[in-house]
């Protein structure tokens, strides 16, 4: 009797805890739609006149969007990513952004879901800051994938953070400590490489911005991570490269192809999935 009454509240138990693990996983995702919204008035807005307060409006008819018209990645799909005004082409950006955060957020929490039920003070800080830290790598991206350049701002922004973090996380999430000396080094030492890739070509191939990027990745999710994410990195740029020559023929010879948003894509894969192809540093 007292084994199936601890089986029934096992069961209770477990399902209480699936319940929850799915509300909170549907939250996140929609936290992260939400929030690669606003992402999006940044890539688009960054660097000009505009402020990042405002209505939103089609960028061909400039007419306002109503409310309908702003639903993260939904209404890119009822609206068959057409203005409904004007019926210009809306870019796939927009919801490539969109979802892409949205998947970054619920990593995020899947991640580091142990530490919710047992500390939630601290899993908020350690959400908080990896959500904005990814947020500014696909800002950073998809900026460098529009105007083929990594904004300083940006840069310095993500490795102001990516340092800071060095104190206030490790590997479990949240944790006050006073990093090693190879912790402090881990971003400098990553990025070495890609400043003389730079310093030797001129910028042929591969800019400065990189540099920078890589650096702060470094810092951000450790030189294991990091090194692993560089070499992703060049295998996934290869890759997209010979596929862009097989389509494109002579043109895609041609074809200045950023390199930021296959350190980013890797840099999140590296975290989230714990990818060490060098598990000796």
């Amino acid at each position: 009797m007292a084994l199936l009454f601890g089986l029934m509240l096992y069961n209770e138990n477990s399902c209480v805890l699936t319940y929850m693990i799915s509300i909170f996983t549907i939250f996140f995702l929609t936290l992260g739609l939400t929030i690669g919204s606003f992402l999006n008035v940044v890539i688009y807005r960054l660097g000009t006149h505009r402020s990042l307060g405002g209505r939103s409006a089609c960028l061909s008819c400039q007419k306002v969007l109503s409310w309908f018209e702003l639903v993260p990645f939904f209404s890119f799909i009822f609206l068959s990513g057409r203005c409904r005004s004007c019926k210009s082409r809306i870019s796939v950006i927009y919801p490539a952004v969109e979802l892409i955060t949205g998947f970054v957020f619920t990593g995020i929490y899947l991640k580091f879901q142990e530490v919710l039920f047992f500390n939630p003070p601290a899993f908020l800080a350690t959400f908080s800051y990896y959500a904005t830290a990814f947020s500014l790598l696909v800002v950073i991206s998809f900026y460098d994938l529009r105007h083929k350049i990594v904004p300083d701002s940006l840069a310095l922004s993500l490795g102001i953070l990516s340092f800071l973090g060095l104190f206030l996380f490790d590997g479990s999430g949240f944790h006050l400590h006073l990093p090693s000396l190879f912790e402090f080094l881990s971003g400098p030492l990553i990025a070495v490489p890609f400043a003389l890739f730079w310093l030797v070509s001129k910028g042929v191939w591969m800019g400065l911005g990189d540099a920078k990027l890589i650096l702060s990745m470094g810092w951000l999710i450790g030189i294991s991570r990091a090194l692993s994410a560089a070499v992703l990195s060049f295998w996934s740029g290869a890759v997209f490269g010979i596929m862009l020559i097989l389509f494109s023929g002579k043109h895609g010879l041609k074809s200045e192809i950023p390199f930021a948003p296959f350190l980013a894509f890797s840099a999140i894969v590296a975290f989230l999935f714990e990818l060490h192809i060098f598990p000796f540093f």
